[in-house]
């Protein structure tokens, strides 16, 4: 029986961002955080952040939540690679930050916040680690402060087979990166939890309106991979590089286009096509103008 891909928008959010997925979720952060004390509950908050002043770039997380004793949590879905995806994580943390200040007297005391990317693409190409978890150190490599950590996922590198699943984020990483292949639960699985999660995931449970929603969801998953794989293909980089033959960058530019009309992010869209700010931030000028 079929299940959803848990790497498109709506079947991540139908698996860990609605109000019926919420013993899901928590049992992922769970697992990904191994704090000695645990959430027991979660509410969801307003995914899309707008700076102090209109100018200020706004941001939409993909989850964004808060549990019961204020901690807060933005989880990123990333398949794209993105050059500056460190930057961005750190970018998303300083709003939940700022949230927190009271008006008048204020001791500055901060809940903790924490910023968990699912990732699709190596980050780091040195070594063969999946897990990532960092917090701001000093110079002796000890925890200066412990209320804001990043965590990173590489799913690519997350090689391990059902007989060696051991703990619990291993098994959550495996059922997301299998759960397209699953006609039912491998028995290493099968728990409640997972159980719930896989039913939730299947095709046949959804309603027609969830159907059309995933489907048109999976074509853009799609068209996206099959776009950025077809830009490495024809040697886009290579030829911005070169900077000799002008067809190049009429190529780089449609690609950059096609990336930008299907919600790309521009950092990424930079990153694959090797094209300036400015250039790509004039092209969006003249497709909005379009509209």
């Amino acid at each position: 029986m079929r299940a959803i891909n848990p790497f498109t928008d709506f079947g991540f959010k139908k698996l860990f961002g609605e109000e019926g997925s919420k013993e899901i979720l928590i049992d992922f952060l769970n697992a990904v955080l191994q704090r000695p004390y645990p959430i027991r509950d979660i509410a969801f908050q307003d995914k899309e952040k707008y700076g102090d002043i209109y100018r200020d770039r706004k941001v939409i997380y993909d989850i964004y939540c808060t549990d019961e004793s204020g901690g807060q949590f933005i989880v990123e879905m990333q398949n794209a690679k993105q050059k500056y995806f460190k930057d961005r994580t750190i970018f998303y943390s300083t709003f939940p930050i700022r949230e927190q200040a009271k008006r008048g007297d204020w001791n500055f005391k901060l809940k903790p916040v924490y910023c968990i990317g699912l990732l699709g693409f190596d980050m780091e190409k040195d070594d063969d680690r999946y897990f990532y978890e960092a917090k701001l150190k000093d110079q002796y490599n000890e925890v200066f402060y412990d209320k804001l950590t990043f965590i990173y996922l590489e799913l690519p590198k997350f090689k391990l087979k059902e007989e060696d699943l051991k703990s619990n984020v291993e098994k959550w990483l495996y059922f997301l990166k299998h759960l397209e292949d699953f006609n039912e639960l491998p028995g290493i699985l099968k728990q409640p939890i997972f159980q719930q999660a896989f039913e939730r995931a299947k095709e046949v449970n959804l309603t027609p309106t969830e159907k059309e929603a995933y489907e048109e969801s999976l074509k853009s998953y799609r068209d996206n991979i099959n776009v950025i794989d077809t830009a490495r293909e024809e040697g886009i980089k290579k030829g911005i590089k070169e900077g000799i033959k002008e067809g190049e960058i009429k190529k780089a530019l449609e690609v950059a286009r096609r990336l930008l009309m299907k919600g790309q992010d521009i950092d990424v869209v930079m990153d694959v096509t090797e094209l300036k700010r400015e250039e790509l931030e004039k092209l969006i000028r003249l497709l909005e103008e379009k509209k």
